[in-house]
């Protein structure tokens, strides 16, 4: 499908709905990690209202693409798009994390429709998605698998094992996209394990590489056509976005990587999403 074909305005519209839902689930919860689901919205939005042919009336469809949320942690922005996809009513959403809820504080394929591979322990995502790519391939179907990787994630060894794999296989079925907000649980990726040119770094593994403005719909969008053109070779989107998005004093903040939002910062985050819109 090209850019000018899509809603873009409605596109940000869903990102700017999954922000104030993401806010509202997790100070519900008393915990659970704001910063990197804020920054992950308009991709998933992207992702599941114009990317992937997924079908919520059939959840294990075996043509359907695959999405591997890696960075596990994020759960409140996968649960939030999936109930708005309608795999799940929306009312589930407001039992993240609690005793009981299918909606645990990493996703588990088990228990929730629409999840793909149960996740948490970081680096594993793009090993499974050259599985899943692979198996796609060795029984003659058409889908595609989409890896979401954090870029503290990077840090992982495991993680540059896979990109050596995919590329000796040219799996041009895979796409893995890198939340790249340069913030990660206890500081900066500068100050942590610094990443340097990281296309450069993904390309020399002779990986399709594009860079693009992850809070950008047509940015995405092209990204996305881009990885569909590619022929023998993955493809790597690496999404230049802002941990905390939307939300002032979370912004580049990594204190607000995993914290619970009280009423008063609960209060103050709905203000600023609700008064910018889209």
């Amino acid at each position: 499908m090209s850019v000018t074909a899509v809603d873009i305005r409605g596109l940000e519209q869903k990102a700017h709905e999954l922000r104030i839902t993401i806010v509202e689930m997790i100070h519900e919860a008393g915990s659970g990690h704001v910063g990197g689901s804020l920054s992950i919205c308009e991709i998933l939005s992207v992702l599941y209202f114009s990317e992937l042919n997924v079908d919520p009336r059939n959840p294990r469809d075996p043509q359907r693409d695959r999405f591997i949320l890696s960075k596990g942690h994020a759960a409140p922005a996968l649960y939030a798009v999936l109930a708005k996809k309608g795999y799940f009513p929306e009312q589930h959403l407001q039992t993240l994390r609690k005793i009981g809820s299918k909606l645990q504080g990493h996703p588990d394929m088990n228990k929730v429709p629409g999840v793909d591979i149960s996740s948490g322990s970081l680096g594993m995502g793009i090993s499974f998605g050259i599985g899943t790519a692979l198996g796609a391939r060795l029984n003659g179907l058409a889908y595609r698998t989409y890896v979401l990787t954090g870029c503290g994630e990077l840090d992982e060894g495991q993680n540059w094992e896979a990109f050596m794999c995919a590329a000796k296989y040219g799996l041009d079925n895979l796409a893995v996209i890198v939340d790249y907000n340069r913030v990660q649980l206890d500081g900066t990726n500068e100050e942590i394990m610094p990443l340097a040119v990281l296309g450069e770094k993904i390309a020399a593994f002779n990986w399709n590489v594009v860079e693009c403005d992850g809070h950008s719909i047509p940015s995405l969008l092209c990204a996305l056509e881009s990885a569909r053109k590619a022929k023998r070779i993955p493809t790597a989107i690496i999404a230049n976005t802002v941990k905390g998005k939307g939300v002032s004093f979370m912004e580049h903040r990594h204190e607000w990587h995993g914290k619970e939002i009280d009423r008063e910062a609960c209060q103050e985050a709905l203000r600023e999403l609700k008064e910018s819109g889209t």
